[in-house]
């Protein structure tokens, strides 16, 4: 399914590019089943299955979503000057952020959907660690 979605996105960036909104950015991720909008450290974030799959900046500039390091770097493979990885190791992870003066409405929300998706996988708890 990965490579389907990423051949979509490769196709969607033909310098179509235009100012994404806050607001439609808002829009999109509402629109995704089960998505809600809270606040996190000062600014919108946006869950489904009590996990946070993408934030706007405090300053309305910047979109994030999590995706993973491998749909990260397809999606900045395909739109580079529309995706750019989160600053150290929430980049890593695949955190991604979104220059809405550049995004393109199909293009984030191909990348949104991907993030919603993830908050479906199961969550894995981590090992308990033993005393020694």
């Amino acid at each position: 399914m990965l490579i389907v979605i990423t051949a979509h996105l490769s196709a969607l960036c033909d310098n179509r590019a235009t100012m994404l909104t806050p607001n439609e950015f808002r829009r999109i991720a509402l629109g995704l089943q089960g998505a809600i909008e809270r606040e996190h450290m000062g600014h919108p974030d946006f869950r489904a299955n009590g996990r946070i799959f993408a934030t706007l900046s405090a300053d309305n500039k910047m979109g994030m979503v999590s995706l993973s390091p491998e749909q990260q770097a397809d999606a900045m493979r395909a739109n580079p000057e529309m995706f750019v990885p989160a600053a150290g190791a929430w980049g890593k992870g695949g955190s991604t952020m979104v220059r809405l003066a550049v995004a393109d409405a199909e293009v984030v929300g191909e990348a949104m959907t991907l993030a919603w998706q993830r908050t479906l996988e199961k969550r894995t708890p981590a090992p308990l660690r033993r005393r020694t």
